[in-house]
């Protein structure tokens, strides 16, 4: 599984000119509306051609390299779309630095009919993709740059346990950040949760390649009809997390989920599990946006410990 890594510009200017010709302009730009981390918008050039562009600040960069990575990465497997990836980038501008990804447009079509049950088993396929050429070394599990969820960082330190990365790469650090959250009784029993973390998961058959961030706002349709990936967090670990993740905002269709584990059956307990996992992402909302995801946090604590 051959990743590769887009180029680096030193200006958007440079960039358009390397990718599209010494004429080159910009005839239209549109700014779009989603995402709270970064500004969107479209790009409407002199040669016809659509980009997304996402910006930032200068200081941000490393969001937008660990982007185009995860991006690379899904793509690599061949088992579901994503944008293409066209390069990353700073600009200096006219009154303050940036940072920016460009991307090829996307275009959504009307959904396939059979759109939850395609996406169902390409993630399937995703989460079937061998990882061993990945990591670059013997640990199976995390990736070998650490990266981003949401806006916060995201730890991907290799293992060769899923429950010890789960724990030391994922909880730990989410359970640090929030410690003026707690009680001396709450952090008595995270303490055990952690502790004790091998009683309740399990280590995976094999590693999957997971998005790491699967909400409904990070699935488009594409213009075939069929769903691709957006803004991921990709590392190795367990296809558990990553159909977690999916059940916490609401959920998909039942059709994506019988397809899936037609596609992918699950190991017994899965749904004994899954709240555990999406503590992480529970936590990480607590950290991100406040006190209002605390009780969820120490409910689903005191569901595994009492």
């Amino acid at each position: 599984m051959k990743i590769s890594f887009p180029r680096h510009y030193g200006s958007l200017a440079e960039a358009l000119v390397s990718l599209f010709g010494n004429s080159v302009a910009i005839a239209k730009t549109d700014r779009l509306s989603g995402g709270d981390i970064n500004k969107a918008y479209g790009l409407t050039l002199n040669t016809g051609d659509h980009i997304f562009m996402k910006a930032n600040s200068k200081a941000n960069a490393d969001f937008f390299s660990a982007e185009a990575v995860g991006l690379s990465a899904i793509e690599a497997t061949g088992a579901i779309k994503t944008p293409e990836i066209l390069c990353t980038g700073t600009d200096d501008g006219e009154d303050v630095g940036y940072s920016f990804l460009l991307l090829k447009f996307i275009r959504s079509a009307k959904p396939h009919p059979d759109y939850w049950e395609i996406f169902a088993r390409d993630l399937a396929s995703l989460h079937k993709a061998d990882t061993k050429e990945i990591m670059g070394s013997d640990e199976k599990f995390g990736f070998f740059v650490d990266n981003f969820i949401g806006a916060r960082p995201q730890l991907n330190t290799r293992s060769n346990s899923w429950i010890s990365f789960f724990r030391d790469s994922r909880l730990v650090p989410q359970f640090k950040a929030a410690d003026s959250y707690f009680s001396t009784e709450d952090r008595t029993k995270i303490t055990k949760l952690l502790d004790h973390l091998d009683e309740f998961l399990v280590e995976p058959k094999k590693p999957s390649l997971l998005h790491g961030d699967l909400w409904s706002g990070n699935v488009m349709c594409g213009p075939n009809g069929k769903a691709m990936l957006i803004d991921p967090a990709v590392y190795i670990g367990h296809a558990e997390a990553d159909l977690a993740m999916t059940e916490l905002f609401g959920g998909f269709p039942m059709a994506f989920y019988d397809s899936y584990r037609e596609a992918n059956p699950l190991e017994g307990g899965y749904e004994e599990r899954r709240d555990l996992y999406n503590l992480y992402q529970l936590l990480n909302h607590l950290n991100l946006f406040g006190s209002n995801y605390l009780n969820p946090v120490l409910s689903i604590v005191s569901e595994y410990v009492g």
